[in-house]
């Protein structure tokens, strides 16, 4: 060992007492005890009485029944807004045929002076432009409202860019229109 250092003591191990084997045989012949696992406090209270059903308190009861009301209400002004809608939509279809008639018989009108004016080739023109427009209003006239909603959102679908496009074109166009209006009142 080295200088300095103390040897360790090891302790010694005492032998584990034996039980005589009498002991041994009671203890594994006696019955043993069967223990009763205890329920849990929350389950045992709930079988013991049974929880009543909550009422709903008299301001929540309130207020589902405006919830309810608020509904009910907001689907008749929806009803009556589409109605009105689809209402002031049949009239601008109507206007829009009237108009569209009533350019048709210019075009045709017109297509005289222009047989006179500048030849026959460029009458014709003028009256295949006024027979298209007429066409057109035809299709107009024999189209519901919800068809002709339709037909647009295929046509955007189908070509957006001059969807896009025309709707310009009628912005700038109305625009000129409401300020040359503004312009005359002045």
């Amino acid at each position: 060992m080295a200088e300095g250092t103390t040897p360790k003591k090891t302790a010694a191990k005492k032998p584990a007492a034996k039980k005589p084997a009498a002991t041994k045989a009671a203890a594994s012949a006696a019955p043993k005890p069967v223990a009763k696992k205890a329920e849990p406090v929350k389950k045992a209270a709930t079988r013991a009485a049974p929880k009543a059903k909550a009422k709903p308190s008299p301001l929540k009861a309130k207020a589902n029944e405006a919830t309810a009301a608020v509904k009910k209400e907001a689907k008749v002004l929806t009803k009556q807004a589409s109605e009105r809608a689809h209402e002031l939509a049949a009239q601008g279809k109507d206007r829009a045929t009237g108009a569209l008639d009533n350019v048709a018989k210019l075009i045709g009108d017109a297509a005289g002076t222009v047989d006179e004016r500048v030849g026959a080739q460029y009458g014709d023109y003028t009256r295949k432009a006024a027979e298209a427009v007429a066409s057109f209003a035809t299709t107009l006239k024999g189209k519901d409202v919800d068809d002709l909603v339709k037909d647009a959102g295929d046509f955007v679908k189908k070509s957006p860019a001059v969807a896009i496009g025309a709707a310009a074109a009628v912005g700038f166009v109305l625009a000129r229109l409401i300020k040359a209006g503004s312009n005359d009142k002045a």
